[in-house]
């Protein structure tokens, strides 16, 4: 059975080499996958356009993975509540349990998680399951 490739909207983008949100990105398109990155202060990043929100994102988002410290988070989960993602993976760092109640009451699957392990690992979209 082939994987579902998804559009994954990657917050708290960096077009800084050494950051992981950067190495996700590259990931995820290299294993097929469409990321979007979702920064503030960026126009482009590895040649794609930067969403300064997650709601300027013209099309639907399968998986939010954050990659955004939980101090920053309260507009983007409101944010991904609009949305209505499948699931958020909140990377290590990223984890906020006090949004996880939010996103599930509103059926968006949470999951604390590496991006890059669960790629590398053949879990990205097994440990999925919408």
């Amino acid at each position: 059975m082939e994987e579902k490739k998804e559009t994954v909207a990657v917050v708290g983008a960096s077009p800084l080499k050494d950051r992981y949100s950067n190495k996700a990105q590259n990931m995820l398109e290299e294993y097929g996958h469409s990321p979007i990155p979702v920064a503030p202060k960026h126009e482009s990043i590895e040649g794609k356009t930067v969403y300064h929100a997650l709601t300027d994102i013209p099309q639907p988002i399968d998986t939010v993975t954050m990659y955004l410290g939980p101090a920053r988070q309260d507009k983007v989960i409101e944010q991904i509540l609009d949305l209505k993602p499948q699931r958020v993976i909140f990377n290590p760092g990223t984890e906020n349990p006090q949004a996880y109640e939010k996103l599930k009451s509103a059926g968006i699957k949470v999951q604390e998680a590496c991006t890059l392990v669960l790629l590398k690992t053949g879990q990205y979209t097994k440990s999925f399951n919408p």
